[in-house]
């Protein structure tokens, strides 16, 4: 790390982008592999340039994981020292971070995290810190960002291990380190093979919308070990997706947890294993395994407690829940198989770096003759081939009894978003009436699940979503699997009123106000919307005795020569009501780049449409 300068604090602004927040001034990233102790050591160090303190929350605080996987083998805290630099009186002032400040929190089994807060920070302020872990993990190296969302003047990275372990360097995206160094090195006295990157005046991360996880798409580095060579011996570790499926077979948190077919047999209702359709069988064993157990929210492709504990305790992981679910289809002979899966937040599977590190969460499969059925026991909202949208990452390592294999895991099933409205028009010029809002699918498991974790900020996004004053509102589950939330409305501001004449908008308040393919820059990555969409919005509005309506909107319909995207607005006239329907609707699951064009016109389109106004004349 460069000696630290006075000239830093004077810093006003960024270099590389003026409107950055905060920048990076010196990050170095260094892991080696100790080969007297076999120990990983882990040195990170940090100097962060502050501009604007209350847009950089994340970087006001320094985080330690340590990793303990509750078999004798930790990770240790050797060293931390942690500086606040302000200028006072045109003078270096340092305000170093007390140790026993030092917050522990319990992130789950096997993590525990170092908090420590950052004191004295300004507008203005550098903060810089240094910390070195011991762990005794060599498999696999962290994942490190080189790209983050603020800009940095300086970033290395660098591993060094033995000449007689053999890592493999995952390296993806798009920048190119201005340095780079790949050989073989006599380092802390022993024949080292080094790989060091070294970067300058990397700009920041730009992220655009409509897309799963944004990381997927930052430069990043992450390594493996591959191979080791002591005493004349070659072991090679995973390179293989089969050998993947090899070394979990018979493993005591995965393998052996879907094998205990005497344990989960008598859990089974007499009712459920009586049946004779296989996936009407499978369905019944979904729908046990969902009421009987609960997901504890945490990731996972191994048992956090196994099985057993599962079926005791009611509780578990992704790992417990879905090794059970396969555990139970397998002891009534259906084929029941693992998928190991990388969640949407944890990134893409590299498919050409086959590695366990990819995969952070498992499903279940059933072959039913040539078809294969998707289930996920974590959601309680789940059904056969609608899963969680974390789930839906585009793909999968399938693990059969005898061989495993990539497969691609997009979701087919449309959902559906339908929003009707019935008003009326009152002569104090208020507009009243009642508004439903109807899921399916994925919408539908999403709605219930953000139901269940908080129903009064449920029903509060409606005003604040539509500005409107709702009230009776009564969300639940139909028998369909569909949710539906139902509510009255009043508004005294939905109408312009310009003496004889009234304007109004015919869509009320489920009007779009914006354009949300607002991108100016040409786009860089895949659309993606999880699942394809249909949204379809209906209103009717009770036209009030003695007014006609004048200057209806025009009818607008768009579609791609592909047929992928399309929209439709209509307003008709029937009787004393007008009835506007507003659908688009999306086919595909995701699209690639060149489509943002075709999204950005007609999203356009719709925005033009739903803004028209309609006339009330008095008679």
């Amino acid at each position: 790390m460069p000696k630290f300068s006075i000239e830093d604090l004077k810093k006003t602004k960024s270099n590389i982008d003026e409107k950055a927040p905060a920048e990076i001034l010196y990050r170095s990233v260094h892991y080696r592999v100790d080969i007297s102790s076999g120990i990983l050591i882990k040195k990170y160090a940090y100097r962060i340039k502050i501009y604007d303190k209350d847009k950089v929350d994340e970087w006001l605080n320094l985080e330690i994981p340590l990793h303990d996987n509750n078999s004798g083998s930790r990770e240790t805290l050797n060293s931390m020292k942690a500086y606040v630099y302000n200028l006072e009186d045109g003078k270096i002032g340092e305000t170093k971070v007390d140790k026993s400040s030092k917050f522990k929190s319990k992130e789950n089994k096997y993590t525990t995290v170092n908090k420590y807060a950052f004191p004295n920070i300004k507008n203005g302020s550098v903060i810089e810190y240094q910390y070195e872990v011991s762990s005794p993990f060599m498999y696999e190296i962290p994942l490190i960002y080189i790209e983050l969302d603020i800009p940095s003047v300086y970033t290395e990275y660098v591993l060094d291990s033995p000449n007689n372990m053999s890592y493999h360097v995952d390296y993806t995206g798009s920048l190119t380190p201005k340095y780079k160094k790949l050989g073989n090195e006599m380092l802390y006295g022993v024949d080292t093979k080094t790989y060091r990157f070294g970067y300058e005046n990397l700009k920041p991360f730009k992220q655009e919308k409509f897309v799963k996880n944004n990381d997927n798409y930052r430069t990043k580095i992450r390594a493996e070990l591959h191979s080791t060579f002591f005493n004349n011996g070659l072991k090679t570790y995973t390179s293989t997706w089969e050998d993947i499926r090899k070394k979990l077979w018979d493993h005591e948190e995965f393998g052996l947890q879907y094998k205990r077919d005497r344990l989960v047999k008598d859990l089974i209702p007499k009712s459920i294993s009586d049946e004779q359709d296989e996936l009407t069988k499978a369905n019944a064993i979904f729908d046990f395994v969902k009421k009987s157990y609960t997901w504890n929210e945490t990731n996972g492709f191994y048992t956090e407690n196994g099985v057993k504990e599962l079926a005791k305790t009611k509780t578990g992981n992704t790992g417990d829940m879905n090794l059970m679910l396969i555990n139970m289809l397998r002891s009534e002979k259906i084929n029941a198989y693992p998928i190991l899966i990388s969640t949407v937040k944890n990134g893409y599977v590299n498919l050409t770096f086959p590695n366990l590190g990819n995969f952070n969460y498992v499903i279940a499969a059933v072959e039913i003759g040539k078809n294969v059925h998707l289930f996920d026991a974590t959601s309680k909202q789940a059904k056969e081939g609608i899963l969680p949208g974390r789930v839906w990452n585009s793909n999968g390592l399938f693990l059969k009894d005898d061989k495993a294999e990539l497969i691609s895991l997009n979701n087919i099933k449309m959902s559906h978003s339908i929003h009707t409205t019935k008003a009326k028009i009152n002569p104090d010029g208020t507009v009243t009436g009642q508004y439903q809002d109807q899921d399916e699918g994925l919408l539908a498991l999403n709605a219930k699940e953000n139901f269940d974790e908080n129903p009064d900020k449920y029903e509060k996004q409606y005003k604040e979503n539509f500005s409107v004053d709702f009230s009776n509102i009564n969300s639940r589950v139909l028998d369909n699997g569909e949710f539906r939330s139902t509510m009255n409305f009043a508004s005294s501001n939905m109408m312009d009123d310009l003496g004889k004449r009234k304007i109004i908008n015919p869509l009320l308040f489920l009007h779009q106000t914006k354009n949300d393919f607002d991108q100016q820059e040409e786009r860089k990555y895949m659309i993606d919307f999880i699942s394809p969409i249909s949204k379809t919005k209906i209103v009717e509005i009770e036209i009030p005795e003695g007014y006609d309506v004048t200057d209806l909107p025009k009818n607008k319909k768009i579609i791609t020569e592909d047929k992928e995207i399309s929209y439709s607005y209509t307003v008709e006239k029937k009787d004393n009501k007008i009835v506007t329907v507003s659908k688009f609707e999306i086919k595909s699951a995701d699209y690639p780049k060149e489509y943002y064009p075709a999204f950005k016109q007609i999203w356009k389109v719709i925005s033009d449409s739903e803004n028209q106004v309609m006339s009330l004349m008095k008679k």
